[in-house]
């Protein structure tokens, strides 16, 4: 995964895990947006879940949802089972290999998606196939969760977020922070309403966008 900042490894990372020096600072933050806003029980489907990190982190401060992790990286599968193994949850389900591109999604149905610093590091096209598929996929009171960086009116809200911003379109000019009015166009245009939206700790946000 492009720009994967290892950091200072924690107290102690499971064999075969990746460690996101991020997932650190950000899951308390996530997990207090999620505790409000996700049903108490259902099924939950991450897209892109990384290092794996925050989806066992996650499944063991709500063990009323089944969570469901999935990449398309054979080292992030690797990665997400360890993680999952060590977490001690009994409500995670073994992570699928799924690429968001890759239509349909190998998954049924889910009360919640879960997307965290995806879009931005991916083509736009993955950003409508997410929107596609999840529209799809959610049951009708379901929801789609994402959390990063954004551009508001064009802008960037931050100077570090302009960097980082011109940092992925050197590495790809098809990346980039995404602006928050086109990241809503597309989702109205297959049926979500307008997103909540969360002001989060280092220049992000957290958007919820429930089916109309």
């Amino acid at each position: 995964m492009p720009f994967f900042d290892p950091g200072p490894a924690p107290r102690s990372v499971p064999t075969g895990g990746l460690h996101a020096a991020a997932t650190d600072r950000n899951r308390d933050p996530i997990l207090e947006v999620l505790r409000r806003v996700l049903p108490p029980t259902g099924l939950v489907l991450e897209i892109a879940s990384g290092t794996g990190e925050h989806v066992a982190y996650f499944a063991r401060a709500l063990p009323g949802l089944r969570w469901q992790p999935s990449d398309a990286s054979p080292r992030h599968l690797e990665s997400i089972r360890a993680w999952s193994d060590g977490s001690g949850a009994d409500n995670l389900a073994p992570a699928l290999l799924l690429d968001v591109e890759r239509r349909p999604w190998p998954v049924l149905s889910a009360d919640a998606i879960l997307n965290i610093n995806m879009i931005h590091i991916a083509p736009w096209s993955a950003a409508e196939a997410l929107f596609h598929e999840a529209a799809r996929v959610l049951d009708p009171s379901g929801l789609l969760y994402l959390y990063g960086p954004f551009q508001r009116d064009g802008r960037h809200t931050a100077e570090s977020n302009q960097r980082f911003d011109e940092r992925l379109r050197v590495e790809d000019p098809r990346w980039g922070v995404r602006d928050l009015a086109r990241v809503e166009e597309l989702a109205l245009s297959v049926g979500f309403g307008g997103p909540e939206i969360v002001s989060m700790p280092a220049n992000n946000l957290s958007l919820v966008f429930r089916l109309t």
